[in-house]
């Protein structure tokens, strides 16, 4: 028989008879591996253990501790939850699509019966019914047409659309029992290798994202290969709910949202207090970085915006209105705004790089089912800056804006991990102006050492970006930071410089945010520190707390010492105990209060109170000015 040549990883050979299966390669390197084995890479291509290898391959295989294997595992649990609700509701059951996502997994039904959260739990006791049967993930593929007749005869609509766009000559499917389901796969070896899921929520989901399609409801559900892990990302998710930035900003009185302007955020007093701080350290790092700061319209012609190539590949999430006769567009984005102020002048080598910081406010369409909080906005302010350059300062200037992005990010306690998007589906330019910007923003990670991840069709339109995805204490992650290297937006409009040969050249230019959006900043930060601002961010850093009345007056006498030292502080005059008002000041996350009695007022002192550590002693007025002055300007 034929033998067939398998190298492995570490770039070690076996040699096999022709027609061994993944699963068997696995148990030959090691009983362990054969054990914890769940699929197999083959070529780079993922299959089932099941998969016979007839000739020289290159095979990885798969665990469960990758990326790959636990999405493996989410999506079998996909199609376990979907055979479960065909057996609660019947056949008039139709499905849509089901894949594995972050942390879980979801699949969207078409059926007249509403899910309610209460079914749920009907749905997880089929599911693990079909779990206990240990039922086998069968693969098999049909030619294109008897693909399409199956689908329409099992009255599957949303199957026979899917496949009606395919070019392949053949189609793979997925049995296990008598459910059958359009699938590539790879799956599991059989239902009872899922060890650990739960249900989490049902929602409304219009088919393929459309909301001139059906409506469909979507399942939500979660799976872990330990019920270990699984307690610990419910544990997570419950901690999550307590530092919802809703409520928090509700109940802090930071931000609130209207049914008169849905997607519209209005900032309160406290939480202007924060943005602007926000705001007061980005411009003294920008200043040191060497930025000039700008400010461009709102509101600007329709012609503008197809120049840029917003209005073809953007339209549909831009708002439109008519001056003088004329089509207008509220800014989506502030980059033509930067290139006009490019524009104003002509330019030199000499000045380069030339680096425009703007807080510009922008507007998305967004639709209504994607509104969350301050996450997700119709309306929010970016920290956008455009440089140009010359392209022998390309990476200079990219290494420059990750240092001062990690710099910033530093102040906050924050990881990140660091994303290259690529060339997306519809885009401008050629592939080659692409390949030359990507590698120019590869060189810059790998200069730094940096670890990154490539996201494959993620860029924007009109280049590739490098993304940051900041970690908060929960362990989640939130995309913010951008970078994006653009050689096609100088192209549109023209932009010139005067080059050292004294001809005109094309400058490169690079679009990035540090924050992102100062709204959705300002959730992250409610989320990460539980509304527990640090010193230097929070609304009122001190409160004052009489004892009685008549200690009012020294109350008084001290917030104007500490309100002059440039501390925002607030006196608690009204007449309830002691123990209440510190209660209260503990609830509005305040960091320090300072309790004045009788004796504080013959000492001339403060008794110390911080919101986590308690009574931290007495100290006179002086010394405790002192102290904090010090915390807030190392932003502790």
């Amino acid at each position: 028989m034929k033998e067939v040549k398998v190298i492995l990883p570490d770039g070690s050979e076996r040699r096999f008879k022709s027609g061994i299966t993944v699963k068997d390669v696995a148990f030959d390197i090691g009983p362990r591996l054969g054990k914890a084995a769940v699929a197999g890479k083959v070529n780079g291509q993922l299959v089932d253990l099941d998969f016979p290898i007839e000739s020289d391959v290159n095979l990885e295989i798969i665990t469960l501790d990758s990326e790959e294997g636990l999405e493996i595992y989410r999506h079998s649990a996909a199609h376990i939850m979907a055979q479960a609700v065909k057996r609660v509701y019947g056949k008039d059951v139709k499905l849509a699509i089901g894949p594995a996502i972050e942390d879980g997994f979801y699949y969207d039904f078409d059926l007249e019966e509403r899910i309610s959260p209460e079914d749920l739990e009907k749905i997880e006791a089929e599911m693990k019914k079909i779990i206990k049967e240990d039922l086998k993930f069968k693969r098999f593929e049909l030619p294109r047409n008897e693909a399409l007749a199956k689908l329409k005869e099992m009255g599957e609509d949303y199957k026979v659309e899917l496949v009606e766009e395919l070019k392949d000559e053949t189609v793979s499917f997925y049995e296990q029992g008598e459910f059958v389901d359009l699938c590539r796969g790879p799956h599991l070896p059989s239902t009872g290798y899922l060890k650990a899921f739960k249900l989490m929520s049902v929602a409304g989901a219009y088919w393929r994202g459309d909301e001139k399609n059906p409506m469909l409801q979507r399942i939500y559900g979660t799976a872990f290969p330990k019920v270990k892990e699984l307690e610990q990302y419910l544990h997570r998710l419950e901690e999550a709910k307590k530092r919802d930035h809703r409520k928090i900003g509700r109940e802090l009185e930071l931000f609130s949202l209207s049914e008169y302007a849905p997607g519209f955020p209005f900032i309160l007093p406290k939480g202007m207090v924060i943005i602007n701080e926000l705001i007061n350290f980005w411009r003294e790092e920008h200043q040191k970085a060497g930025y000039q700061e700008i400010r461009t319209p709102l509101i600007m012609n329709e012609e503008l915006w197809k120049q840029s190539g917003h209005y073809e590949h953007y339209k549909e999430n831009m708002y439109f209105t008519e001056i003088d006769d004329q089509g207008y567009a509220v800014k989506p984005m502030n980059c033509p705004g930067g290139v006009l102020v490019y524009k104003f002048k002509k330019h030199s080598y000499r000045e380069f790089p030339i680096r425009t910081a703007e807080l510009g406010l922008v507007h998305r369409h967004e639709l209504s089912g994607t509104l969350h909080g301050l996450m997700r906005v119709r309306a929010f302010t970016q920290d956008d800056a455009h440089i140009f350059m010359t392209p022998d300062q390309i990476k200079d200037e990219l290494i420059n804006v990750i240092n001062l992005i990690d710099r910033i990010y530093s102040v906050f306690g924050f990881k990140y991990h660091v994303e290259l998007s690529t060339k997306p589906e519809k885009a401008m330019g050629s592939d080659e102006i692409w390949e030359k910007a990507i590698s120019a923003l590869k060189g810059a990670l790998e200069a730094l050492n940096l670890d990154y991840k490539i996201n494959e069709g993620d860029g924007a339109f009109y280049g590739p970006k490098i993304d940051f995805h900041l970690e908060d204490c929960l362990g989640r992650t939130w995309q913010c930071g951008t970078i994006q290297l653009d050689f096609l937006m100088p192209e549109r409009f023209d932009l010139t410089y005067v080059g050292p040969d004294g001809e005109e050249h094309r400058p490169v230019m690079i679009h990035r945010v540090v924050y992102g959006s100062l709204e959705r900043f300002l959730g992250v930060l409610i989320e990460h520190y539980a509304g527990a601002f640090p010193v230097w961010l929070a609304p009122i850093q001190v409160e004052v707390i009489p004892v009685m009345d008549n200690h009012l007056e020294y109350a008084y006498q001290v917030e104007k010492k500490l309100s002059e030292a440039g501390i925002r502080v607030e006196v608690d005059s009204r007449s309830e105990k002691v123990g209440y008002k510190i209660r209260s000041a503990q609830l509005n996350q305040v960091p320090y209060m300072l309790i004045v009695g009788d004796r504080e007022i013959e000492d001339g002192t403060v008794s110390v109170r911080e919101r986590r550590k308690g009574d931290l002693g007495s100290f006179k007025v002086e010394e405790f000015i002192e102290q904090i002055l010090n915390e807030i300007k190392e932003k502790k």
